[in-house]
């Protein structure tokens, strides 16, 4: 199936087991992301997605592909959030957005889903005047990235973290 073929939807409440699903799925493909055997973290998953996903404007924007299968379960999806810091020359807005938790099932790659899901998504930022887009990309998406204008950034990222 060609990609531009493949239409994502909006993801809704009911699919929030699935997502939590492929949240697992794409960390099992990570080196070092892999579970430890607890997985408190999917309930926690789970209750954020419910909260973010709800109420008037949703603090949250999710992208999915139904599996082709009609087994209702979900092949891919694509998420996003939206921060707001201080407004610069380069974002008047001081609005950016994050992209993460592209991930297709196993079982349904090579169809196009993560980049229907990606394009629907930045439609979604795009509808919200956000135009400043982050994401952190995988060997395996980093040509898709590339393909849809995203670049390398100049900026020196680094990272706190107490708890690894």
């Amino acid at each position: 199936m060609l990609p531009d073929m493949v239409n994502a939807r909006h993801a809704d409440l009911g699919d929030i087991e699935e997502l939590v699903r492929l949240r697992e799925i794409m960390f099992s493909s990570f080196v070092g992301l892999r579970g430890t055997g607890d997985d408190a973290w999917k309930d926690s998953a789970a209750e954020v997605l419910r909260r973010r996903m709800s109420g008037e404007e949703p603090t949250i924007g999710i992208t999915v592909i139904d599996a082709p299968d009609g087994s209702g379960a979900l092949a891919a999806c694509a998420v996003g959030t939206i921060s707001e810091r201080l407004p610069g020359p380069h974002n008047p807005t001081g609005r950016y957005g994050w992209i993460f938790n592209v991930v297709t099932d196993t079982r349904w790659r090579k169809r196009g889903y993560s980049r229907a899901c990606t394009r629907a998504l930045l439609d979604w930022f795009a509808d919200r005047q956000v135009h400043v887009l982050e994401l952190l990309a995988s060997e395996e998406g980093e040509g898709l990235y590339k393909q849809l204008g995203f670049t390398v950034s100049p900026e020196p990222a680094m990272r706190f973290n107490p708890l690894r």
